[in-house]
């Protein structure tokens, strides 16, 4: 009789579970977590994820488990194909809605187009991370020291993006099988500087907790109990085993492997042929692919099977069929395998999958461990396609590699890959650099003769890694080697003239992107006519001819190429282009439609989706559209921990800072280890010396606006904004030492051709120049009002505030209120609070009267009520309910609309306009 008791109580692993609780329980407050649990085999890292699951379910998450398997670096995305199984209802739902991951579940036909754009995987990477928004889930990766790369990559991304979403994410892995060079180890160490990250090692149980275990085993002799704790060494898996084996009389043998092949041993030898079978095919192996590789009748396999399972060695396992009750014994079992018969069974295994269509990847491993040379080059060449198509670039390349390394070991390659071997080759770079991995593709294709689509795809890598002239020279070869009128022509053409785009040989990038275009619209080429066109209108743009450029980028977008990276470039150059010449609406438009794309197509997160998102947020932001600029925002996460994220995260200051929100210090604290990158700096710095600003604290302000000039290239045009918020700083602490030398970095910095906002900061920064010699210089401001009075409603009101000041010093009063009334209206409306308080400190000093100053709010009509019978802020904030810090911010509201100084004269005026 096997040992077949489940142990209903965790014994040994509160602390830990309390630990994974505590991220459940954030997660269920929309705060996104991960835990990462680490072990030796047999620790009972199962057993403590399984626990947590079931807490899960009972506080209402759906919880999806994948399992890794030793297969599991040739089958991309096992444990999440695995996970998604589970998916059900609502989950179930957004998985439909999501071809890109249903294409990973093994009843799916689509495996997506045959030619890819290169962002498959980042399309299954958001869709990944929209589909965990469904609803509150659990989502347990168990096994991650088998994970491919791809699946990885998963769950870094993972790691990161997710943020409010009410996902907990669980993965599992042995610490004894993670060798130096393991490449989990990295992944791991990179995850645990998250701060979303909960890392929570096992350490073996103690001798009371491990005497507990086995008592609730059913282990009740005192003396057998005592030998297996001296033995078992607190692992809860080879107590188990040890505790099984005395209680059948057998011997205690000296190590794990050798105790579990003891019991392996006591089957009759039709059950170990069954058994050894079961080990070649993995962790998990299908009823009928098992029965047909053992050459057993239907009735003696039954028995045999029977047998097994009586025993504990294998369990059912669902859909599967029958799993191995612990990974260790598969292992033990595999490794105890005659080298013959092991190239014998895995052989059988191949024919059989072979004749059942089998996964091709899963094909390529029992065809090589067969030693069949021929089929699994076949096979690795089919995985690789696969691969690519599913969006595991990782995986593509190591297949294709694999096919060519085998390449000249075997008759007819090419009949059996498909394909001949430099279009291997180029597939082969095509997913390195998909995988990120620029150098590898340049390397690979310049193992092969050159060609004109070897040489315009190495120009393509080459430009994208910052090699400009190497770009170009290959470039140059691809157009010469190309056939004319052909579509390898047009990509030359268009790839040579990108190269030459912005540098001094801009002339003839025009003449070859124009020469491009019309090869493109002759032979069909879709993506090199669109990348024509936005050259083109890269060199409008660089030549001045803005419309000109507009209509280009406007052109280029409408049209589809096929190539979603492609569409997505040519809708945010149309979108930037528009916002640059203030065209906002018509911008946002643009921008939306292109955020639209992204999202549908799961490449949110991708480069171009990404950038459009950055340009949605600017434009509803300088549009004062500032509630769809916080729903933007929203997505950034304040927890950063990777440089793009930071980037995101900085745009989220601009709304913040602007309307006083408590989570400018949080996100300032997140940002600072980041302030090593110019934008991130640019943009967080710069935001943080204007909050410091509005706080009256010019000194830290300066501070920042120095550092980030210091740091920056005095050619960049941001030194424009930078050096005039450093002006406004100086000027604030009554200093005008440094001044002339901003003003002139701002001047050198600017650009004739650098759009509305620019010239704009440029005024601004000649405005605080007088400001900071103690000029109120009226036209300088008036300059600053009409150049963002093209774009931007709060730096309109920003400028209408020093402008309203300005005309006080002059003496013109009536149109100081004009000023001072619309810039009011605006900060209102936008929610500005520190421009607002700064308007009422203004409208206090300038005794502006109430009519003036615009109506209170309903809210404010009721403190004023209050503060008329005479009592304190205390008081009123009892009586409505509200912080005294409210209560207080409200008067000083007041105090500004009614233009007086004191409680007393706001009652006086009060009852006097009858505000009461």
């Amino acid at each position: 009789m096997g040992w077949q008791k489940e142990q209903s109580v965790l014994i040994g692993r509160l602390v830990e579970l309390d630990r994974l609780t505590a991220v459940l329980d954030s997660a269920a407050g929309e705060l996104a977590g991960v835990a990462l649990v680490g072990g030796d085999a047999g620790i009972g890292k199962t057993r403590l994820v399984t626990e947590l699951g079931e807490r899960a379910r009972a506080a209402g998450f759906a919880v999806l488990v994948g399992q890794c398997a030793e297969l599991g670096d040739a089958l991309p995305y096992l444990p999440l194909a695995d996970a998604l199984r589970g998916a059900r209802g609502e989950l179930r739902a957004a998985l439909d809605a999501r071809p890109v991951l249903g294409r990973l579940l093994p009843e799916s036909a689509d495996l997506g187009s045959e030619t890819t754009s290169g962002l498959t995987q980042q399309q299954l990477f958001g869709s990944m991370l929209g589909f965990l928004a469904a609803q509150p889930v659990l989502l347990i990766l168990e096994d991650l020291h088998w994970a491919d790369q791809s699946t990885r990559d998963l769950l870094v991304f993972l790691s990161r993006m997710l943020q409010t979403e009410r996902v907990c994410l669980v993965g599992t892995y042995r610490t004894d099988d993670l060798h130096r060079r393991h490449p989990l180890r990295r992944v791991l160490a990179e995850l645990k500087r998250l701060p979303s990250v909960t890392a929570v090692e096992l350490s073996p149980l103690d001798r009371g907790e491990m005497a507990d275990y086995l008592a609730a085993l059913g282990g009740n002799d005192a003396q057998m109990i005592s030998e297996v704790l001296d033995r078992a060494e607190g692992n809860p898996f080879y107590a188990e085993e040890l505790l099984e084996a005395a209680t059948e009389g057998s011997a205690m043998t000296d190590g794990l492997a050798g105790l579990l092949l003891s019991r392996a041993e006591l089957l009759s030898d039709a059950a170990q042929q069954v058994l050894r079978g079961a080990a070649v095919a993995g962790r998990r192996v299908d009823h009928d692919l098992l029965r047909e590789a053992s050459g057993l009748e239907e009735l003696a396999f039954e028995e045999a099977m029977r047998e097994i399972v009586s025993r504990g060695l294998l369990r059912p396992s669902g859909e599967y069929g029958y799993a191995f009750r612990h990974a260790l014994l598969q292992e033990a079992v595999y490794t105890d395998l005659l080298p013959g018969e092991r190239i014998r069974m895995h052989s059988a295994f191949a024919g059989l999958l072979t004749a059942r269509k089998g996964a091709a990847a899963e094909l390529a491993y029992h065809y090589l461990a067969g030693h069949d040379l021929a089929e699994a080059l076949s096979a690795s060449a089919e995985a690789g396609r696969r691969a690519e198509r599913l969006g595991a670039p990782a995986e593509a390349h190591r297949h294709f590699e694999q096919a060519l390394g085998l390449w000249d070991r075997v008759p007819e390659a090419e009949r059996l890959a498909g394909t001949d071997r430099v279009r291997l080759v180029l597939r082969t770079a095509a997913a390195a650099a998909d995988m990120g991995d620029n150098h590898r593709a340049i390397a690979q294709l310049r193992e092969i003769p050159p060609s004109a689509e070897a040489s315009e795809r190495l120009a393509y890598y080459l430009y994208d890694s910052d090699d400009v002239p190497a770009a170009i020279v290959a470039a140059e070869a691809a157009v010469a080697a190309a056939p004319p009128g052909t579509p390898v022509l047009a990509r030359a053409l268009a790839t040579l003239s990108r190269a030459l785009s912005w540098g001094v040989r801009q002339p003839e990038a025009r003449l070859l992107a124009d020469r491009a275009l019309e090869v493109a619209r002759a032979t069909g080429a879709s993506d090199a006519e669109k990348g024509a066109m936005i050259v083109l209108g890269s060199c409008a743009e660089f030549e001045g001819d803005l419309a000109r450029a507009e209509e280009l980028f406007g052109a280029a977008a409408v049209r589809d190429s096929g190539d979603l990276a492609m569409d997505l470039r040519a809708i945010f150059q149309h979108a930037r282009i528009q916002f640059e010449r203030g065209s906002m609406t018509a911008a946002a438009v643009a921008a939306d439609r292109g955020v639209l794309l992204a999202t549908e197509t799961g490449l949110s997160w991708s480069t171009y989706g990404t950038d459009l998102r950055f340009l949605q947020f600017l434009i509803h932001y300088m549009a004062g559209e500032w509630n769809q600029a916080r729903e933007t925002a929203a997505g950034f996460g304040t927890r950063v921990g990777k440089t793009p994220e930071a980037v995101l995260s900085s745009f989220a200051l601009f709304v913040e800072v602007a309307m006083g929100m408590p989570v400018v210090e949080e996100r300032l604290t997140w940002l600072r280890p980041f302030w090593s990158d110019s934008l991130v700096a640019y943009m967080s710095r710069g935001l943080a010396a204007e909050h410091a600003l509005w706080r009256q604290e010019p000194e830290p302000a300066l501070e920042h606006a120095t550092a980030v000039l210091d740091a920056t290239d005095p050619a960049d045009v941001g030194n424009v904004r930078i050096s005039a918020v450093a002006l406004w700083a100086l000027a604030d602490l009554g200093r005008s030492d440094g001044a002339d030398e901003l003003l002139a970095r701002a001047r050198r910095a600017a650009r004739p051709r650098m759009g509305f906002e620019g010239h704009a900061w440029l005024a601004r920064a000649e405005a605080e120049w007088h400001r900071v010699h103690g000029r109120a210089d009226v036209e300088a401001w008036r300059a600053v009002v009409e150049g963002f009075g093209a774009g931007s409603v709060y730096e309109t009101a920003r400028a209408r505030w020093r402008l309203a000041e300005a005309l006080l010093v002059s003496g013109d009063r009536t149109s100081a209120l004009e000023e001072w009334e619309r810039a009011v209206e605006a900060a209102e409306s936008l929610g500005a609070r520190p421009l607002g308080a700064a308007l009422a400190e203004l409208g206090r000093r300038a005794r502006f009267t109430s009519s003036q100053a615009g109506p209170l709010t309903s809210r404010e009509q009721e403190v004023l009520a209050l503060v008329s019978e005479g009592l304190p802020n205390r008081e009123i904030g009892e009586r409505l309910f509200i912080a005294q810090k409210t209560v207080s911010v409200h008067v000083s509201n007041i105090l500004g609309k009614l233009g007086v100084s004191s409680r007393t004269q706001a009652a006086a005026v009060a009852r006097r306009e009858g505000l009461l």
